[in-house]
């Protein structure tokens, strides 16, 4: 970029008629014209830009050259021509501006488009080009902050087993109970505010870097590692689903299972292969602009809302200055969401469930498939009073609105398919309810697994064909089928939309290994130029041979626990998952870090697992956890990675940080997963105490029978069950090509941008046992502040819409753990026509649209299913 304090000598010169003011020559012909309020206003508009946003942009334009300006939008309009998030106007302008030659060759007669792109391309340079990252944000570091301290350190950590502890505690409790780390970011403040002044000044020097007890105010950058280390921590391992079934004598009652060597190596296997994937993500999915991460967001604006002290008056609705600060406004909207939480949740049962179509006629099946909240579609206008509910599938103040009406729009589009299944009677489904999970048998019984095992856990033929094959509901057939259709969506779409910037990326990767082995290494900000590069390029980067020795240390414990006792399965199962997480990692990770969806690879990794290894649950069981959570790891991953680029955390610390917390927290997981095995009697069984029944744990052990022991190929392959469902993956592999084209054509339109053939059917992903009820509120809240409050107070909208979504998310994690232990857990319970009427009728029990008579079954007859 060119030099912005060259001098100026050349003589001036009068505009073109309908200009004001006289410029020189040069200004003319690099667009500058004295300020023109009209302009920026509509630099402003396109931009979403803020007061302090526009001045700082004025102060590089009148800096900025034509030639800079053009270089700098012909890399915009490669990498965010496909941008959803990119603000339509401004890339309908700057595409205008590189298509019209005579602009740079004839400046004087365009002055005032080139001065709007100089102002566009001077807020891409010195802030975001998303309003909602500026909104919370900063485009500002201070070097000298701490963040990696010993207070950091010890509250990091204790937050860390605390939640290992608790999620894996409850994870086997009927109902379950998880904290989140937003209530370990909550609860860190008040925490680190205590030890700031409370502990001593005491300390010591090590590498010339003082380390103390107490190094002064505790910091944004100290909160923010604290939550990273909480967000890896906070789930427990994968594997510990296997062995619970693998030990327990009503499932497999493998005794090997329970030995802690083998449980620490494959939990820390599954726990730290993600870390080597996600170095290499870095590239593509941390460092880039366009990798917003919507989620993340709000867990900024929490930060935010604890650690700033500015409080500009804003103007905002009904004709008011707002000038309450970010702190105060999340304190009194937190307090509101923990009251209020307690109806819907505790007191008043009908405000969460909602259905009060269904309450006219509880008995009447049409009213229920349609409208109904526990076993219908859910097609009512406002169907919850529960935030909880509303936030349950995508929280519409934290995801662009084009995220929310995508998947409305699919899930309504999906909705035909379930209907027209079922009232047709398809595949036997009348005979079952509409929108179930569950998998059932021919008789409309739930499907027992155990009858067509033997007693090592393996599919048994002459069980199965004396017994039934297994059969799904019309949503759950749809489900699957739009499971098949986004694997490939996915692929086909980042390939179609986003291959320059995957090629991008993976020429950066070649060039950072071949970093490792030159003198001269290539600056990270040569690649990615933007304002939060350039600030954490101050920082030393986190190397990637970090990253890969992790992953080969992750690699041997998974080769080591499989291979080491009797599994019966192939060690190669940790280089499968592997390569499906190389394959889908990084078009999984771009949808989600554009759009906050994550497609997850469970069913394929299923799918591809059971496929492979016929009639063995054990052995899919494996598949599945590397195949999908390898992926879903290092996407998560990438996520903390870039809350810590956005707060200018040392990546070598944030390193430090998620590895440790991780390892802290699977030695808890697994030591109490011994506890609750060993000394909890009857555990997983009705007469648990404690409701200690393993809900969770049944249903993974009838997926794995399904999956595993029966297998897709029974249900979905040739001549199988349900064939006609792997029409999914052409058409999956299609609708991209399909919208894609149909943008090419209407490219005029800026709503065609918005059409993304993922987050479609994502939508349609969203049922069995869930439905529209769920997704219905997030349209019209989502609107009214990503689309009207946005575009008309976006100074407003900035301060709070971030905050208000972290505050109630907040109010209701604290109002639930509250609620669990003083009246839930002791089994208090309030009987009354507010919390019974929400299981009347069809609510209670889903009613179905064909009934079986006494001795009847359906499906294929007994002896001609193999």
């Amino acid at each position: 970029m060119a030099d912005y304090n060259e001098k100026d000598d050349s003589p001036p010169r009068k505009l073109q008629p309908g200009t004001k003011g006289v410029v020189r020559e040069k200004e003319v012909r690099a667009g500058t014209i004295i300020n023109d309020p009209s302009l920026e206003r509509v630099v402003e508009d396109e931009f979403n830009m803020t007061e302090r946003d526009l001045q700082e942009a004025k102060t590089l334009a009148d800096q900025m050259s034509t030639a800079d300006v053009r270089a700098l939008m012909e890399q915009v309009i490669k990498i965010h021509a496909h941008d959803p998030n990119f603000p339509d106007q401004a890339l309908a302008k700057a595409t205008e501006f590189l298509a019209n030659d005579d602009v740079f060759e004839n400046p004087e007669d365009h002055t005032e488009l080139i001065y709007e792109m100089k102002l566009e391309a001077a807020l891409i340079t010195t802030n975001s080009p998303y309003s909602e990252v500026r909104a919370v944000v900063d485009n500002r570091d201070d070097p000298t902050m701490p963040s990696s301290t010993i207070r950091a350190w010890i509250i990091g950590l204790s937050f860390s087993c605390l939640l290992g502890f608790i999620n894996q505690l409850f994870s086997i409790r009927m109902p379950s109970i998880g904290v989140g780390s937003n209530v370990a970011q909550l609860l860190a403040f008040p925490v680190g505010k205590l030890l700031e002044r409370t502990l001593p000044d005491w300390g010591f020097t090590l590498w010339d870097i003082r380390h103390s007890l107490n190094p002064g105010r505790f910091s944004r950058k100290e909160h923010m590692l604290i939550t990273i280390m909480a967000n890896v921590a906070g789930s427990t391992p994968y594997t510990n689903s296997i062995i619970w079934i693998q030990y327990l004598p009503q499932f497999f009652n493998q005794s090997y299972a329970g030995s802690f060597s083998y449980q620490i190596l494959v939990a820390l296997s599954t726990n730290l292969v993600g870390y080597g994937i996600a170095g290499l993500t870095r590239r593509f999915l941390v460092y880039p602009s366009y990798c917003v991460w919507p989620t993340s967001l709000t867990t900024i604006a929490l930060n935010n809302a604890f650690h700033d002290d500015n409080n500009t008056p804003i103007q905002g609705p009904f004709r008011r200055t707002y000038s309450i600060t970010r702190y105060k406004f999340f304190l009194l909207a937190f307090a509101a969401m923990f009251v209020w939480f307690w109806f819907p949740n505790y007191l008043f049962g009908a405000l969460s469930v909602f259905s009060w179509m269904t309450w006219i006629a509880p008995n009447n099946l049409y009213l229920d498939v349609f409208t109904g909240f526990n076993n219908g579609l859910g097609l009512n206008p406002w169907p919850t009073f529960d935030w909880n509910i509303v936030t349950f599938m995508v929280d519409p103040l934290m995801v662009p609105f084009f995220t929310t009406m995508n998947r409305f729009v699919g899930m309504v589009l999906s909705g035909f398919i379930v209907v027209g299944i079922w009232y047709t009677n398809a595949y036997w489904t009348a005979f079952l309810p509409i929108n179930s999970n569950m998998v059932w048998d021919n008789t409309a019984s739930p499907y027992n697994v155990s009858r067509i095992i033997d007693d090592r856990g393996l599919f048994d033929a002459g069980k199965y064909e004396a017994y039934s094959p297994a059969f799904l509901s019309a949503a759950n057939l749809t489900l699957y089928g739009v499971f098949f259709a986004v694997y490939p969506a996915t692929l086909v779409y980042v390939a179609l939309n986003h291959r320059y910037e995957v090629g991008m990326g993976l020429k950066n990767v070649w060039n950072g290994f071949r970093d490792i082995f030159r003198k001269n290494k290539a600056a990270r900000t040569s690649q990615y130029g933007d304002v939060h590069n350039r600030l954490m390029a101050k920082y030393t980067e986190a190397p990637q041979w970090w990253y890969m020795a992790l992953l080969v240390v992750a690699v041997a414990f998974g080769i080591a626990g499989i291979a080491g006792w009797e599994t019966y399965t192939n060690p190669g199962v940790v280089f499968y998952g592997l390569a499906l997480c190389l394959l889908f990692v990084i078009p999984v990770g771009l949808v989600n870090a554009m759009t906050g969806v994550e497609v997850t690879l469970n069913v394929l990794a299923e799918f591809i697992g059971g496929s492979l290894v016929p009639g063995n649950a054990l052995a899919m069981n494996f598949f599945k956890s590397y195949g999908y959570v390898t992926c879903a790891h290092a996407v998560w991953f990438a996520n903390d990675l870039k809350l810590a680029h956005y707060i200018k955390i040392p990546p070598r610390q944030t390193f430090m940080a998620q590895v440790i917390a991780t390892l802290a927290s699977t030695f808890v997981c697994v030591g109490i997963l011994n506890f609750q095995m060993n000394s909890i009697p009857n555990v997983c069984t009705p007469d648990a105490p404690n409701k200690m029944t393993c809900p969770s744990i049944l249903t993974f052990f009838t997926a794995s029978v399904l999956w595993g022991t029966l297998g897709p190929v029974k249900m979905f392959g040739h001549k199988g069950q349900y064939t006609w469902l792997m029409i999914g993956w052409p058409i999956g592999a299609l609708l991209p090509v399909a919208v894609w084209y149909a943008q090419k054509r209407f490219s005029g339109k800026n709503w065609t941008r918005r059409i993304h053939p993922v987050l479609l059917l994502t939508g349609g992903m969203g049922w069995a046992p869930y439905n529209l009820s769920y997704l219905i509120p997030t349209v019209p809240i989502g609107w009214l502040s990503w689309i009207w409050c946005k575009n008309r107070f976006v100074g407003f909208w900035g301060k709070y819409n971030f905050v208000l979504s972290a505050a109630l998310s907040s109010g209701i994690a604290i109002s639930g753990i509250v609620m669990f232990f003083a009246l839930q857990w002791p089994e208090v319970k309030i009987d009354w026509w507010g919390n019974s009427v929400v299981s009347q009728g069809c609510e209670a029990e889903a009613c179905v649209l064909k009934q079986l008579g006494p001795g009847e079954y359906f499906g294929p007859r007994s002896g001609e299913f193999h």
